[in-house]
């Protein structure tokens, strides 16, 4: 069983543009509410869309162009996965002109936020931010803002992202998770060895963490 002195490592490979990285956080985290698993989690950077423009695009446009999903599938799409995340607690709040955007300078701030243990706080902020109150996370300003509203300091966050002080350092994880076969996200990885990919439901998650603790007995 796992134990306080040993808690569970979950490496957690995502971006905050990710529906089905909410989800299956979430569903995840209940889990190990659930089974009262001790556990770290470390979040680490991923792009869905590394060479968008700085403006973004449009939702429905982005998806019918990425992966040739229609309109229709576009709006069931949404009914899913509104209703999953309101399972999680979740607010999704799609609407047409919802936008899609690059996330480099959101996963240097995530990489600044660690230093002050603010990196997981932060996550599930940026997240609320895009989904739910559709900030516009492409501008440094409204980063900032959330930053600050996270106990962290306004300026800092500001400079952090002017000078592009971690990009190296974001750029060496990304390429790191790649060179280790992730293509997709959401990607878990529990204690560097077995790899669980998408949002897989409170039920397969908490027999995943039943199957850890055997394997440690």
């Amino acid at each position: 069983m796992t134990t306080a002195s040993a808690p569970l490592r979950i490496d957690i490979i995502s971006d905050v543009m990710c529906p089905w990285c909410v989800i299956g956080y979430r569903q995840l985290a209940q889990a190990l509410a659930d089974k009262n698993t001790a556990h770290e989690i470390h979040w680490h950077p991923f792009e869905l869309n590394p060479d968008m423009a700085a403006d973004g695009q449009d939702l429905g446009e982005h998806l019918a162009e990425k992966y040739g999903v229609t309109p229709e599938q576009s709006a069931q799409n949404r009914i899913q996965i509104t209703q999953l995340g309101a399972d999680q607690g979740f607010e999704f709040a799609f609407t047409d002109d919802l936008r899609m955007y690059n996330t480099f300078n959101t996963h240097q701030l995530l990489h600044w936020a660690d230093g002050f243990n603010k990196k997981h706080a932060l996550k599930q902020a940026l997240f609320s931010a895009h989904f739910t109150d559709h900030r516009d996370l492409s501008d440094n300003n409204v980063l900032a803002d959330i930053a600050a509203e996270n106990g962290l300091e306004h300026a800092e966050a500001l400079a952090v992202l002017a000078d592009q002080r971690f990009a190296s350092e974001v750029r060496t994880a990304q390429q790191y998770w790649m060179q280790n076969g992730i293509r997709g996200v959401p990607a878990v990885v529990f204690n560097n060895r077995h790899l669980v990919t998408g949002a897989q439901g409170v039920d397969t998650y908490s027999n995943i963490l039943a199957q850890l603790e055997n394997m440690a007995d």
